[in-house]
């Protein structure tokens, strides 16, 4: 761009921004610390000449934009602040599986393709007693209203059109049927009952729900949920981190479609995958 066409745009998007704004001359003079014949001889045009990198960065701080922007350098208005509080934050966990703020984040993607990548077994598969013996542990609700929460979200993933893929690492599912780690103390019984409903839900629900199995020892994840192109969240714990952003949603879809790939058993196999970790 010719340094005449920029001194335009930068006096045009000033101008613009001062009347969104309803601020004055004299206003954005005071703001920035120069007299109101500084802040006309710029918009004013007599002058091709930009100003001075400080006095660009003062109209940007007083107009809530970017300078970048005010200069042509870019096409987003927001500040880098705004930009990153926009594309990024960081969501309390109510460290429970029937989690309110998934809830919303699923009723937000309805009719976007879901990938999730679970900490354990994903919820939707588990069965109630599964779900009792974890609810144990949480006092913010009691297992029948976990439960009741959680029926009512997955009959609205069941429902039609639902397009869901999960993936769950083989480490997991073989601890839950040898009773160890995560699953220690699970009583044997219900452990073989869920790997039982994990399988049978599989082999109903496909095609609307695929399930991989990857091998965690050759791949990694950290528990992930991506929401379509509108969002996708990591789960640490405590938070969520959670990406808008579409760069940071396009690569952590990439992410999980490495794990589909890494995969060494297509979805329609997985039932008897898992039910031949009962020996």
């Amino acid at each position: 761009m010719r340094k005449e066409d920029r001194a335009d745009l930068f006096r045009k998007r000033v101008s613009e921004r001062m009347a969104a704004t309803g601020i004055s001359r004299s206003g954005l003079g005071r703001s920035c610390q120069v007299d109101r014949s500084t802040v006309a001889q710029i918009l004013n045009g007599d002058d091709p000449r930009l100003p001075n990198a400080h006095l660009a960065a003062e109209f940007a701080t007083a107009l809530g934009v970017s300078a970048d922007w005010l200069l042509g350098l870019t096409e987003r208005s927001e500040t880098a602040a705004d930009l990153l509080s926009a594309s990024f934050r960081i969501a309390d966990a109510q460290r429970a599986p029937a989690d309110d703020q998934i809830i919303a984040w699923h009723r937000e993607a309805a009719g976007h393709k879901i990938r999730h990548v679970s900490a354990t077994l994903p919820d939707i598969l588990k069965t109630e007693d599964v779900l009792g013996w974890e609810y144990a542990a949480f006092l913010s609700k009691t297992p029948e209203q976990a439960m009741q929460s959680l029926r009512d979200t997955i009959d609205w993933l069941r429902a039609p059109g639902s397009d869901y893929e999960i993936c769950v690492s083989r480490d997991m599912v073989e601890s839950l049927a040898r009773g160890e780690g995560y699953w220690k103390g699970l009583p044997r019984d219900v452990a073989r009952r869920q790997i039982e409903a994990m399988a049978e839900s599989c082999a109903r629900l496909y095609p609307s729900l695929r399930v991989y199995i990857y091998d965690s020892k050759r791949v990694f994840s950290a528990p992930i949920t991506v929401f379509g192109p509108l969002l996708a969240v990591v789960y640490v714990g405590q938070f969520y981190m959670v990406f808008r952003e579409s760069r940071q949603v396009r690569a952590l879809t990439q992410h999980f479609d490495q794990l589909v790939r890494e995969s060494d058993i297509d979805a329609r196999s997985v039932p008897n995958e898992i039910l031949s970790y009962l020996g």
